[in-house]
This record gives structure tokens, C-alpha cells and sequence, in this order.
């Protein structure tokens, strides 16, 4: 992974996303998902253009249902924004760059 790309989980996402003073991009994926590992290497580039402004990171449905659970995940990859605690951008499916940016953008 990418060195300003986080990886959380069930047990970190209270303190790691809901907590965090920073807007926070969760990429919901699993390892089977093609579209999910075609936009891995977007994701990472977004991590290092944004450290220290937005705290950017994956979650492996598989391995964490139950946050994928409280966000209603029905499709991966799904991108949701947190600000404050609270989701405020949801993004379904593979993403471009720009578009993703475009979103992080407005909730600096």
C-alpha cells in the first residue's frame, strides 16, 4: 500500500474515520473485485496529493462487515466522505481521478 494510505477496519473506524479532525475518503472493497483493484491505484494516488488534508484509506468488506453493514454497502467499490462524523459523499463504482478530487475538493 501506499505510505499516506490508511487501512481500517470494524475495530479502528470509530476512532480512525469518525473521530478524525480531517474529512476522511473510506474506499469499501474486497480482494475478488476487479473494478476495486483498477481503482486501487487512483486511490493511492489520492492519498499522498492529499496528506495532511484528508485522511484517505481502504476497508475490506469481507474481512469488516460490519461497518460495510451500517453504510448499506449493496456494490463495491462504493467511496464514502466523512466530515464530522458523519457521511457526506457517497461515490459507486469505478472513479477517475479528477472526479474523486472534485469531491474531496468540496468538503476542504
Amino acid at each position: 500500500m501506499a505510505e499516506n494510505l490508511a487501512e481500517f477496519s470494524d475495530d479502528t473506524f470509530q476512532s480512525d474515520v469518525l473521530e478524525s479532525s480531517q474529512p476522511v475518503l473510506v474506499d469499501f472493497w474486497a480482494p475478488w473485485c476487479g473494478p476495486c483493484k483498477m481503482l486501487t491505484p487512483t486511490i493511492e494516488a489520492l492519498a499522498d496529493q492529499y496528506a495532511g488534508k484528508v485522511k484517505i484509506g481502504k476497508l475490506n468488506t469481507d474481512e469488516n462487515r460490519q461497518a460495510a453493514i451500517n453504510y448499506q454497502i449493496n456494490s463495491i467499490p462504493t467511496l464514502i466522505v466523512f466530515k464530522d462524523g458523519e457521511p457526506v459523499d457517497r461515490m459507486l463504482g469505478l472513479q477517475q481521478q479528477e472526479r474523486i478530487a472534485e469531491v474531496l475538493d468540496r468538503h476542504l
